[in-house]
């Protein structure tokens, strides 16, 4: 069961993945292909929604990564 209070708009993903533009949003998802996609999309030019805890794990198994990277330099 999905908890409204959970879902975000590409406004809020941009907002919690320090995006200035909600447009980069679609940029990361081409990009990468690991990143949680919307769980409601009613197509181009529609709202498209997330949960909110999805893409919080990812953002910092990405920022984890970046550190054990940048770490081995």
């Amino acid at each position: 069961m999905v908890k409204t209070e959970d879902l975000i708009d590409a406004q809020a993903v941009a907002g919690l993945l320090r995006l200035s533009h909600t447009n980069s949003v679609s940029t990361y998802l081409r990009r990468y292909p690991d990143m949680p996609r919307p769980v409601l999309d009613l197509g181009a030019g529609r709202p498209r929604l997330w949960l909110r805890p999805q893409v919080v794990r990812w953002m910092r198994a990405r920022q984890s990564e970046q550190l054990s990277v940048g770490g081995e330099s």
